[in-house]
């Protein structure tokens, strides 16, 4: 499943469902899919987030895969959790400094 975060703030951004939901957890939502933000609670939710980033540490399996067994010169880099809520931070300050709503859903946006 992928989900995807729209706001007139800022592009919409797509990504795997899994880490949405870990991602809308740790803002303090329910996970739920499909779901909203008001404009007034985007400011709290972001700062969760970042809590909750803070707090989960270096990404333990990022750091595994990251000693490679072999050497695969094909053998991408892993992508930590941090890496991976950048767009989305940018979304949600962009969200709280021009006071629009987030909203997510499954799916990729139609283009």
């Amino acid at each position: 499943m992928l989900v995807t975060f729209h706001s007139n703030a800022g592009a919409s951004i797509t990504m795997f469902g899994d880490v949405a939901v870990t991602f809308l957890k740790m803002m303090g939502h329910s996970g739920t899919v499909p779901s909203a933000l008001l404009a007034k609670d985007v400011p709290a939710a972001m700062a969760n987030l970042k809590r909750g980033l803070a707090a989960a540490g270096p990404d333990a399996r990022a750091e595994r895969d990251a000693k490679p067994e072999d050497d695969d010169a094909d053998a991408h880099p892993p992508v930590s959790l941090r890496q991976r809520a950048f767009p989305l931070i940018e979304l949600l300050s962009a969200a709280a400094e021009q006071e629009c709503d987030v909203m997510w859903e499954k799916g990729a946006p139609l283009v």
